[in-house]
């Protein structure tokens, strides 16, 4: 499935991105999860673009941040192994 991603990254106060509605952790993982995962996912979206129409970008998703929540996600998932 094609990443919902437009280009116009920048995350809100709650690590949502402004551009494509996804959460941070789901950016990250988003290579990862399943055909299903990735429908939820784009299902979540478009609920959340309902709730932060009237939000604006307040940070620009770095490096840093993927990196912080892409270590989140692999540790999360040698957890549950």
């Amino acid at each position: 499935m094609r990443s919902p991603c437009v280009a116009n990254c920048g995350l809100g106060e709650d690590d949502i991105c402004m551009g494509c509605f996804r959460h941070i952790d789901e950016i990250v993982d988003w290579s990862q999860s399943t055909e299903t995962e990735q429908q939820q996912i784009i299902d979540a979206c478009a609920v959340r673009k309902q709730q932060y129409v009237d939000k604006v970008n307040t940070q620009i998703l770095n490096r840093e941040a993927y990196k912080k929540a892409e270590a989140n996600i692999a540790s999360a998932k040698l957890t549950v192994k």
